[in-house]
């Protein structure tokens, strides 16, 4: 068993949008498929940190996002339509705006000092994960975060990717994930509800 673990934390959409992604994920061609389909147990989620933890680490990581999340208000999102890489993986994207951008931010400088070098597959659920997970979530602090910060909801793979009017929907839910492979959200470690104050 690995010492370290692959955390995410992210926000889970609300069950319409989660189902929706669900079924868009399903609809993917099978030609296309790499071996991601969003599920039950690969729940769809948009990351706001994600990085390898000491397991013994793990409940004073979760301690830092209570104090950030306690008192954290449901935030407004925006889906733009349907996002795609030239490797084929498509995504839901969502319009970085400044309360989500800020969210993400307060949540990186709080987990900073707890982030962890050397992980590799056992530190993903079942010891699963490819060598191009293992990367991702080394860097990326480095490649995916603050600036390079693309809230997202990925989705798979698909060389024809399918179209989505843009819509907004209450992100009111964000959850400690530990990580499987594809970088897919699989045990959630733990969930914050965000509410309105008043």
């Amino acid at each position: 068993m690995s010492d370290l673990l692959a955390l995410d934390v992210a926000i889970l959409p609300p069950r319409d949008v989660r189902e929706m992604a669900i079924r868009l994920s399903a609809a993917l061609p099978q030609a296309d498929f790499e071996g991601l389909r969003l599920d039950g147990r690969h729940l769809p989620h948009l990351t706001l940190t994600q990085q390898f933890v000491r397991v013994d680490e793990i409940e004073h990581a979760l301690a830092r996002l209570d104090a950030i999340l306690g008192d954290q208000r449901p935030l407004e999102l925006r889906v733009t339509g349907i996002g795609a890489t030239s490797r084929s993986t498509v995504w839901i994207a969502i319009e970085r705006t400044h309360a989500l951008a800020s969210l993400h931010e307060r949540l990186m400088h709080a987990l900073e000092d707890v982030e962890r070098v050397g992980g590799g597959p056992p530190a993903f659920v079942g010891g699963d994960a490819r060598l191009a997970d293992v990367a991702w979530v080394a860097g990326y602090r480095l490649t995916s975060s603050f600036l390079s910060f693309s809230p997202h909801i990925t989705l798979g793979h698909a060389g024809d990717p399918p179209h989505l009017e843009p819509f907004t929907f209450e992100a009111t839910t964000v959850a400690a994930c530990h990580l499987g492979r594809f970088c897919t959200c699989q045990r959630v470690l733990r969930q914050w509800t965000l509410v309105r104050s008043g």
